[in-house]
């Protein structure tokens, strides 16, 4: 603070440079003393008297005003921080990136480094996490619904998606949604709106849902790397031949591929992953139509569709038909899910512009993209294969020729869940690290970096436990998925269990207290409503999974060739 007779002025201060400081002698605190002519720098250190040189350093005063003019201030503020520091009691280290004048434009309002993610890297984010493994089980799931409920389902989750992932981007900062604090994962825009026991429930249900899928994509991705050599099989020995597998050598390659791409430091380094992702989505799903309106076009084999689906008496008996609309309700909600990521996923976005309307745009491309090819997919599969659609239509062999586009196909799907699962694990790693770096903060095996210089990428820094907590990770999500793999119910019970209280149930919660929205007003209700039906939904959708896990259950031999 500078003072005059007449005036007292703040200093502004110049953005501080990053400084690491040893300390090994005592502090002497400067003191700032006015007077009639100007400034006078003192310190603790007794006895030392302003010199001559001193004096004509001090700030000039404007002779009207009486204050000290602008130019001087920040110059005499680096003096008095050089001259109140000891030169044998600290050491100093400048950033180098403060000396380049790159830390400004280099970090974000919040002192963190700066965001680059815009609308085509969050809808790049998105369309990864939703396009997956699900559209491989559409076509089976609009047979059970039929022709009147399955595109209605459809249509309306992709509906409620859209508008529960709006509330949600909303809920990024707090308490305004422009410029409020940044949340930087789920639990942390629950506990900034909610709190309570709710942030633990979320957190409960976030990273269980990210562990359940990691292991869901760990199971279809060796699915898809079998059905290359199946397929192969199938096309030298003729499609009646046996031709089985084993998933569990695909399952370990796997794991051994995860384990390289789960040292990608954070989720911001995600991005040219889930660009490549994208765009095997694209390929597959468009490989999948393709075949199927090739079937169509093609005749052949006549295959019944009818409005209601699978036929009780014909097709499936009357308990078995309640049981599979269960499920394939389930897998449709687990087709859309993508909120368990979304806050992160907008956590990678530019401040500016602001983040809750680049999400909302990029969640609406996401979206919009996702159902176009999940219509297809779904509608165009059960025209060509009607109530008997498979499971999975290009890994359940609903076709076996050309057999080389098949394989194409297949290892789109493998590259895209490759890619995948780092959008979903990063999270649970972030969590994990973070939680243990406040834990035990001086423990260097947490947090000690050890660069290494790598040709052709620059250098890298290892932390052996970010090496090997990871590794840990991947592994034993293979070994559990080798113990459990089971597609279709899987997929079903992971929709069913995290589509309700993370799609709807946070978001509307945390809309309705950033509001304060009045009790039983009109939209008050009418969210309740949706809150309260899509919670009935997953219900019903967990019991058909759970049903159909047990049926699975009955017949299945651990680490043994189906």
């Amino acid at each position: 603070m500078l003072s005059s007779p007449h005036h007292t002025l703040a200093i502004p201060s110049p953005p501080p440079p990053q400084l690491q400081i040893g300390f090994d002698g005592g502090w002497r605190k400067p003191s700032y003393k006015a007077g009639t002519n100007g400034l006078t720098l003192s310190t603790i250190k007794s006895g030392r008297t302003e010199s001559e040189r001193e004096r004509r350093r001090r700030p000039r005063f404007d002779s009207e005003s009486n204050l000290p003019s602008l130019s001087t201030l920040y110059p005499l503020r680096e003096r008095m921080e050089r001259e109140t520091m000891p030169k044998s009691g600290f050491r100093v280290e400048q950033d180098p990136a403060f000396q380049s004048g790159g830390v400004r434009k280099n970090l974000d309002d919040d002192g963190r480094a700066k965001r680059t993610g815009t609308v085509v890297t969050g809808s790049a984010h998105i369309i990864t996490a939703v396009i997956g493994s699900g559209v491989l089980s559409l076509a089976w799931a609009i047979a059970q619904l039929g022709w009147a409920a399955g595109p209605a389902v459809l249509m309306a989750f992709s509906f409620i998606t859209y508008f529960t992932s709006t509330l949600l981007a909303d809920s990024y900062r707090s308490p305004d949604p422009v410029t409020g604090t940044r949340n930087y994962t789920y639990m942390d825009v629950v506990r900034a709106h909610l709190g309570g026991r709710k942030v633990q429930l979320c957190g409960l249900a976030q990273y269980g849902n990210l562990v359940g899928i990691t292991i869901g994509y760990t199971i279809t991705a060796s699915i898809s790397m079998v059905a290359v050599k199946r397929s192969n099989c199938f096309h030298r020995n003729g499609h009646h031949a046996k031709c089985l597998t084993s998933n569990y050598p695909f399952m370990i390659i796997f794991a051994c591929i995860q384990i390289v791409l789960s040292q990608i430091p954070n989720f911001h380094k995600l991005s040219w992953l889930s660009i490549v992702a994208a765009v095997m989505s694209f390929a597959y799903s468009s490989i999948g139509v393709g075949l199927s309106i090739a079937k169509v076009a093609g005749g052949g084999d006549h295959v019944r569709t009818t409005l209601t689906g699978t036929t009780v008496g014909v097709d499936v008996s009357g308990s078995e038909k309640v049981w599979r609309v269960f499920q394939a309700v389930g897998d449709i909600a687990f087709a859309y899910a993508y909120s368990t990521v979304l806050v992160e996923i907008q956590d990678t976005l530019k401040s500016s512009p602001p983040e809750n309307e680049v999400m909302k745009r990029a969640s609406l491309v996401g979206i919009m993209t996702t159902t176009l090819f999940y219509v297809l997919c779904g509608c165009v599969g059960y025209a060509a294969f009607g109530n008997t659609a498979p499971g999975n239509f290009l890994t359940g062999f609903g076709f076996y020729e050309p057999f080389w586009l098949i394989d194409f196909a297949n290892v789109c799907i493998a590259v895209h869940l490759i890619c995948a699962y780092q959008v979903f694990c990063q999270p649970i790693f972030g969590f994990v690290e973070n939680w243990c770096s406040k834990r035990w903060p001086n423990n260097t095996v947490i947090t000690r970096e050890i660069p290494v210089d790598i040709p052709g990428y620059g250098v890298y820094h290892i932390n052996i436990f970010r090496l090997v907590s990871r590794t840990a990770y991947v592994i034993v999500t293979a070994v559990v998925a080798m113990i459990f793999p089971f597609f279709n119910d899987f997929l079903g019970l992971l929709g069913a269990a995290s589509f309700w209280p993370l799609t709807v149930y946070f978001p509307v919660e945390m809309y309705i207290a950033r509001s304060k929205m009045r009790k039983f007003s009109f939209t008050w209700t009418w969210l309740k409503i949706l809150s309260w039906a899509c919670l009935v939904v997953s219900l019903i959708a967990t019991a058909g999974a759970v049903q159909g896990l047990i049926q699975d259950l009955k017949t299945y031999k651990p680490f043994e060739t189906q």
